[in-house]
């Protein structure tokens, strides 16, 4: 599995547990794109395809222009 492969899926996976635990509730914000390269020393696309992950699996809803947030689960 490709480095990035690997890395996109463990952002993903870290954000769920987080979600799951209780520690981000629904509608929380989460960081940024930006934020969160810069945090796991990847591309944007990297957390760009995390973010796609969370939203297939129903863990979070993007608002055009003001962030990623927690869907209710």
């Amino acid at each position: 599995m490709p480095y990035e492969q690997a890395e996109y899926r463990r952002i993903a996976d870290e954000i769920a547990n987080k979600i799951r635990s209780g520690e981000l509730k629904p509608h929380d914000k989460l960081p940024s794109t930006a934020e969160l390269a810069e945090q796991h020393h990847v591309s944007l696309a990297t957390v760009n395809r995390a973010f796609g992950l969370l939203h297939d699996r129903g863990l979070v809803y993007g608002k055009q222009g003001k962030g990623v947030f927690v869907a209710e689960i």
